[in-house]
């Protein structure tokens, strides 16, 4: 009786360990979200295909910020990094994959109607999100 009790034992330990590592291996993957930022005008009286030299701190003043899908709980805040000395900028994060809200810090009267935006995240795949970030300044 006592060996066929270990057997039963190590049959039954074996199957747990398998199920262990098998919904480990379930374990989802993260997803990107990621875009290109606009910010301008950045002088006052700024003429059609001016590109006047910006300042890094325009860039380092704004951030995305990604919320869960019913706002009320910020999940991340990304950092634009700034594309040579243009207006425009990258961001990109890493997530789990769900729904969330993106939107700006606003910074004065900055605005965008790109955000707030409900994106959705897959599993290995890659989310975008375009910005232009209009600064009011006229």
């Amino acid at each position: 009786m006592s060996a066929l009790k270990s057997i039963f034992i190590f049959i039954l330990m074996t199957f747990i360990l398998c199920l262990i590592f098998s919904c480990a291996g379930n374990v989802e993957q993260p997803g990107t979200l990621e875009g290109t930022v606009r910010i301008g005008p950045i002088w006052p009286v700024e003429r059609p295909g001016e590109n006047p030299p910006v300042s890094p701190e325009v860039f380092k003043a704004r951030k995305i910020m990604v919320y869960n899908e019913h706002r009320d709980r910020l999940v991340e805040t990304v950092d634009i990094v700034q594309i040579g000395q243009s207006q425009q900028g990258r961001y990109s994060v890493q997530l789990k994959p769900g729904k969330y809200i993106v939107d700006i810090n606003r910074i004065g009267i900055d605005s965008s109607g790109e955000v707030p935006r409900e994106v959705k995240i897959e599993a290995g795949k890659i989310a975008i999100l375009d910005i232009d970030i209009d600064t009011g300044i006229r």
